[in-house]
């Protein structure tokens, strides 16, 4: 029975109530050492009600001694579902099947692993709603975490409810709610005394508990009446509570605890192999189970509180920590253990030894073909504390910064790299360090020191030249001048198909697209650095069929760590076409993938072309709350991912509500280094020229005018041309350049801006009769595209001249989520739920939830009646 957890009981069996109607739920429960979390997840695995579907319930409980150890966690809670990986798509199949040792596989994207945790869950619970309790939770090796936060953000309508419990200010999860487990009040605290304590031992122990569950029942066992001792931090006290009974069992069945402390899944059989040439057998578990310090389930044992564990390796000697490591690794010989094997000899060496590093990098190197690259990273860097020489020492820490990048953890990364530097010089093991330190810098935000490291490196080793100066030309992008100009003046020199394209985007005649493309391989990791570029080279429908084809290939092939980059090039695409509800839904799910890959570099960018489509639409509360997301978070000393971007779209606000001289000023930023040769700044430049005429001051815009018009011709684009020929009619008020704009042809929203213009134009030249087709023109296209401060200014023009103006028709697809079209979408080709599912990294019982949604919205019953509409 619990005392005083009324309301943590409630909240907990709400959720289980959630699942058991089918929909899904996460939370995390925080709390110091013994305040009571494990009682409650125990609690929530018995909850009952009568007449409810019974729950599935899978547990997992991390250990401090397990954290290095890939998918440790994570094989704990989903093995008993891996029977069921034949019914998962193939490439998260593969994944699993890798990560557990079940069938070999390519190295994978390392949010796949999270997908296919995600789809296991899911198919379990069709059969009955499922109950996911992870204890311990700030232990769990990295990529189990990793893995099982994602599956926790993305669950929505399956019947899974998953509840962590971990301790407070460790364990992130953004992104899920949490509840802090407190002390218990006096009146509760003292349900939990023996009433026979002495009076003065029971006040001792209430003092020294501070409400915490587990010091009031451990502590009665080390105060004594007259026991005066000053206060002890509680943790230590707990533990001095654990230590006196671990120190009152007979020797066997400490040293069989000992043994159970550093093994990591309290399989009995293994524990009792190691145990016995330490002196200790079965008969020692009795002492020990009898004292209520372990339990033994079947063949595994359990400690029955980590801070058990804990005491009992702490009360250990360490020549007695490092037998146990060694007796575990002599018992640990099959394939399947090798990893922990490598691991308690790391633990059991107490110097250089090349023999134990070798296996242990062994270990890391099978830990990043499974895609642990966070536990190749720690085994890496143990594998070079333990190495014989300096070079094979270099080595493995330069290999544990590589799997530092590809895992995320840049910081780490950085720290590794340079170490590895300080040991050797050698030209070309330094260019290897400049290309690790530069990503990991770049992808922080660190743009001058990646550029730096960068290009000192490809002056080391012609062998990695080309490839560090391709790299360098992203942060010299955003670095502008004179850093631009000096990365291409090298990139010039190169015979290498991507340094080629880059040259002739910014500086000459663009190349064509898709022949470079062919040219650097069919990856879409080589490809997708050239989308950018071609919007640079005003390529956007080359662009946008050279991202989707790529988006397509990520779907397919599992790669949800590149989806981010490529929906925002494809959602740029969808945007300069003036598709804009197409772009909404590029660019929703986008966000919400590069979230859960934690890459804030694209989180920014993202939120801050929401944020321009918010200004199209007039939404200035979302757009203002967009640009604040974008620049939130931003390492120290960087600039934001999107700062341009915003900009663009605070100005195109202004422009739309009329605020022409604040327009002005944010849109002339954008023109000045380190952003004028950015795609958004030349984009931009035709909003600055209407800008500037409606404030007054068009010789604000002129040179900013000059250089579009010099880029419009370089590229060659009709868009671009006609776009060309507004800016000028705005400044000269000449009626043949709007012609020739309207001529020369441009995408929806454009040419309808244009047709604004020109109307207004017409009007106060007192041809209203003329005016009035292209101002009809020109709202139809706005009302369809959403763009109410332009509609707005069309129907007031329109009805300036005599005309009623009509309002917008009703469109029932205008009330769905960008989630929700996606999916209507692809149910209206006829995918089934589990097809839609496997391509945009949801459950299927999340695709037919939002069906469900949508269906009343747009009128429909069917997917037969979706395909007949236009959506």
């Amino acid at each position: 029975m619990l005392h005083g957890r009324g309301a943590e009981q409630d909240r907990i069996a709400a959720l289980v109530a959630r699942g058991r109607a089918g929909e899904s739920a996460a939370l995390v429960l925080r709390g110091g050492p013994g305040i009571g979390k494990t009682a409650l997840l125990d609690w929530a695995a018995e909850l009952t009600s009568p007449g409810s579907r019974p729950l599935r319930v899978l547990r997992a409980s991390a250990a401090e001694f397990e954290a290095e150890l890939p998918f440790a966690g994570l094989s704990q809670l989903v093995r008993p579902a891996l029977d069921r990986l034949d019914r998962l798509p193939a490439p998260q199949r593969q994944v699993l099947a890798s990560a557990f040792g079940l069938g070999g596989g390519a190295p994978a994207d390392r949010l796949l692993v999270g997908l296919a945790v995600l789809s296991l869950l899911a198919d379990l619970a069709d059969d009955r709603p499922l109950l996911c309790l992870v204890d311990d939770a700030h232990w769990l090796d990295s990529v189990s975490a990793e893995a099982l936060l994602f599956a926790a953000r993305r669950l929505h309508a399956e019947g899974v409810v998953m509840i962590f419990a971990a301790r407070d200010g460790v364990f992130p999860a953004p992104g899920l709610p949490e509840l802090t487990v407190g002390a218990l009040a006096p009146a509760d605290a003292v349900q939990l005394l023996d009433p026979q304590l002495a009076p003065e031992v029971r006040m001792r122990v209430l003092g020294e508990a501070q409400g915490n569950p587990l010091a009031l029942i451990e502590l009665p066992r080390v105060v004594r009446a007259g026991d005066a001792g000053g206060p002890l931090p509680l943790t230590d006290r707990l533990q001095a509570a654990f230590h006196g009974q671990v120190d009152r069992l007979p020797s066997g069945a400490r040293t069989l605890l000992l043994v159970a402390a550093v093994e990591d899944t309290g399989d009995l059989d293994v524990l009792l192999r190691a145990a016995t040439p330490l002196g200790a057998g079965p008969g020692d578990l009795r002492p020990a189970e009898e004292a209520r310090l372990v339990e033994v389930t079947g063949r595994r044992l359990r400690f029955r509180h980590p801070l058990v564990r804990a005491a009992v390796h702490a009360a250990a000697t360490y020549p007695e920590r490092l037998a146990a490591h060694r007796a575990l690794a002599d018992v640990l010989t099959t394939p399947d253990t090798a990893d922990r094997r490598a691991w308690h000899l790391a633990a059991a060496t107490t110097g250089p030894d090349e023999q134990v590093a070798a296996t242990l990098e062994r270990t890391a190197e099978q830990a990043r073909e499974r895609n642990g690259y966070s536990a190749a990273l720690a085994a890496f860097e143990r594998a070079a504390e333990l190495s014989g020489d300096v070079a094979a020492q270099a080595r493995r820490l330069l290999s544990a910064a590589e799997s530092g990048l590809q895992s995320g953890h840049l910081d780490n990364a950085v720290r590794l790299a340079e170490r590895a530097a300080g040991l050797v010089n050698e030209p070309a093991f330094h260019a290897r360090v400049a290309w690790v330190e530069g990503h990991a810098w770049f992808w922080q935000g660190g743009h001058q020191t990646a550029y730096d490291l960068m290009s000192r490196g490809a002056q080391l080793d012609p062998g990695q030249r080309d490839a560090l100066l391709v790299a360098a030309f992203h942060p010299a992008w955003y670095l502008g001048e004179p850093y631009l100009s000096a990365c291409l003046d090298q990139l010039a020199t190169l015979d290498h198909p991507v340094a080629r394209y880059q040259v002739a985007a910014v500086r000459g005649r663009p190349l064509p697209l898709a022949a470079v493309a062919a040219q650097v391989g069919t990856e879409p990791r080589d490809r997708v650095q050239l989308c950018g570029l071609g919007f640079v080279a005003g390529q956007d429908a080359e662009t946008y069929e050279l991202a989707s084809g790529l988006v397509a290939r990520c779907r397919a092939d599992g790669v949800l760590g590149l989806l981010p980059t490529l929906l925002f090039f494809l959602a740029e695409a969808e945007f300069f076409h003036g598709r804009h509800r197409d772009a909404a839904v590029s660019l929703d799910e986008a966000v919400r993938v590069a979230r859960d890959g934690n890459q804030p570099l694209w989180a920014s960018q993202l939120l801050a072309v929401q944020a321009v489509l918010a200004a199209v639409a007039g939404d200035e509360a979302r757009c203002q709350e967009l640009v604040a997301s974008a620049l939130d978070g931003a390492t120290a000393g960087a600039e934001a991912g999107g700062l341009a971007w915003t900009l663009w779209a605070q100005g195109l606000l202004d422009l739309g509500q009329g605020r022409a001289e604040s327009a002005v000023t944010r849109l002339a930023a954008l023109q000045e280094n380190p952003y004028a040769h950015q795609v958004c700044a030349y984009r931009s430049v035709p909003d600055l020229v209407e800008a500037a005429v409606r404030a007054g001051v068009p010789e604000q815009a002129e040179q900013a005018y000059t250089r579009f018009s010099a880029w419009a011709e370089r590229v060659d684009q009709p868009w671009a041309t006609s776009l060309a020929h507004r800016c000028r009619a705005l400044l000269s008020g000449d009626e043949q350049d709007y012609l020739l704009a309207l001529k020369a042809g441009g995408r929806p929203f454009e040419q309808a801006r244009t047709e604004l213009l020109y109307g207004e134009w017409l009007r106060r030249s007192r041809r209203k009769a003329d005016a009035r087709g292209r101002l009809h023109h020109a709202l139809d296209t706005f009302d369809q595209l959403g763009a109410a401060p332009w509609a707005a200014r069309a129907r007031g023009e329109l009805e300036a001249t005599g005309l009623r103006a009509p309002q917008p028709a009703a469109s029932a697809a205008a009330d769905l989520t960008p989630q929700e079209l996606q999916i209507a979408r692809l149910a209206g080709t006829g995918l089934s739920n589990r097809d839609i599912a496997a391509q945009l990294f949801l459950s299927p019982k999340t695709v037919a939830y939002h069906l469900y949604k949508a269906y009343p919205k747009l009128g429909v019953a069917s997917r037969t009646e979706l395909a007949a509409l236009a959506l």
